[in-house]
């Protein structure tokens, strides 16, 4: 089992920053992806960022160019860091753990831009 933790999100008004942090714990593998997905009231959730073990990172094209996904593995921690946020990018922030026959979600974190 792998246990996810999300923290970070907030209040911020349009063109400010926020950073997001998932802390994982459990039995992690040396293979495994991680990545941030995001959900918005009334649709679907959508992929934002991901960052394999290797380091190789994925970005929605919604946020290139303004979001940077990271990962810290001696903290088994993944961030995002949101710059130059739009009311558009208001959601419900879920963090995401793959590997071969696993799945893992952590239970999120609010993001609101809004002036």
């Amino acid at each position: 089992q792998v246990q996810l933790v999300e923290s970070g999100g907030g209040l911020v008004q349009p063109g400010g920053s926020l950073r997001l942090s998932c802390a994982a714990s459990g039995s992690i593998s040396s293979i495994h992806l991680l990545a941030w997905y995001r959900q918005a009231p009334g649709k679907q959730r959508d992929f934002v960022a991901s960052i394999i073990s290797d380091g190789r990172t994925t970005y929605a094209d919604s946020v290139k160019g303004r979001f940077t996904i990271s990962r810290d593995n001696a903290k088994n921690t993944m961030y995002l860091q949101m710059n130059s946020l739009k009311p558009e990018d208001t959601a419900v922030y879920y963090c995401n753990y793959k590997s071969p026959g696993n799945d893992y979600w952590g239970q999120g974190t609010q993001v609101t831009v809004s002036s």
